[in-house]
């Protein structure tokens, strides 16, 4: 992936540092004040320099040295970065009102998990996609989207070694399904392409990273967060169990809203595929993997259902973020007018 652009002071002593061999990073800083204890999420220096060294452990960056991704002192700032993040992510997701089971069976767990993802009532961004948007806003939600659809399953299958029995086997069930089982044409990220395509979008892996703004990166940074740490296991589960849980209905609009402009079968396909897979998968995901992950490893439920609420409340989030600017008569996207 081509390197982005900087956006602040950390981001930018990072992306020359990485220019060069690995060595000792020079002490990067990232800025304080008495914010409000969610804005790092909003920082756009930090989140952009927490994207820049996580794709590190996906494919990399375009004249980077992949040995950058180990090397101790990116670690040390990594984990800065994170300590923010997850502060911020912490205090977000704490207004939810879910409890954890004093006997976290599966059937408990999943159960709350159906009340925590019922309760959610996040602004209705599909709702706006399918009977109000234009063809550009569209365009623009599938270009913040593709930063994740174009790697879509690849954060959660990082769970895949660090479990074992039933669980294993439930995650691995959704992820064949989202990798097309094995069939490169129906991989869900082949699909995307499919829709960028069809809305004259470039579908190069990254190319609209330097254009989404920092909540567009955030959204990716906690799958990230989640999957690069192996203590956070729990949390990677209910992230995804939460959006297979929440993507039903929303899938269904999105699909019906990009045919209202036009859109034909091959551009709806990645849509209406997910409406049929993630019936079964939110299944899946609440009782069989998290429910029976968190019968198996009780002290990890509390995990659990951190990720599905950091997952609802900070979609919710970017989403009331992309309708301001739209109902301002404003791109969501940076640099556009």
């Amino acid at each position: 992936m081509k390197p982005p652009s900087a956006r602040g002071p950390a981001s930018a002593a990072l992306l020359t540092a990485l220019t060069h061999a690995p060595h000792d990073l020079a002490p990067i800083r990232f800025a304080t004040g008495d914010q409000d204890p969610t804005a790092a999420l909003r920082d756009e220096d930090l989140q952009l320099s927490l994207f820049v060294m996580y794709e590190l452990a996906y494919r990399g960056w375009d004249g980077v040295d992949d040995a950058w991704e180990w090397e101790p002192s990116l670690i040390r700032l990594r984990t800065d970065a994170e300590t923010r993040f997850e502060t911020a992510l912490r205090a977000l997701a704490a207004p939810y009102r879910d409890e954890v089971p004093a006997d976290p069976t599966a059937t408990e767990i999943a159960r709350t998990l159906v009340a925590m993802t019922e309760d959610d009532d996040g602004p209705s961004l599909s709702g706006y996609l399918r009977g109000r948007a234009t063809l550009e806003q569209f365009r623009e939600f599938a270009a913040h989207r593709s930063v994740y659809q174009l790697r879509e399953a690849d954060p959660h299958t990082f769970a895949v070694p660090r479990l074992a029995g039933a669980a294993k086997a439930a995650l691995i069930e959704i992820q064949i399904d989202e990798y097309g089982n094995g069939r490169t044409p129906h991989m869900h990220q082949e699909l995307f392409k499919n829709t960028m395509t069809a809305l004259g979008l470039d579908t190069t892996y990254g190319a609209y990273v330097d254009v989404v703004p920092a909540l567009t990166l955030a959204t990716n940074n906690l799958m990230s967060l989640f999957a690069l740490h192996r203590r956070r296991r729990g949390s990677l589960l209910g992230h995804l169990a939460a959006y297979e849980m929440t993507s039903t209905g929303p899938n269904r609009a999105y699909g019906n809203g990009l045919r209202r402009l036009g859109g034909d079968a091959a551009a709806t396909r990645f849509y209406d595929e997910h409406v049929e897979a993630d019936a079964v998968h939110e299944q899946v995901a609440a009782h069989d993997m998290c429910g029976v992950f968190c019968a198996t490893e009780p002290e990890r439920a509390a995990d659990v259902l951190f990720g599905a609420r950091c997952a609802l409340a900070l979609d919710a989030m970017w989403a009331t973020g992309v309708l301001a600017a739209w109902e301002r008569g404003e791109s969501s996207l940076l640099g556009f007018a």
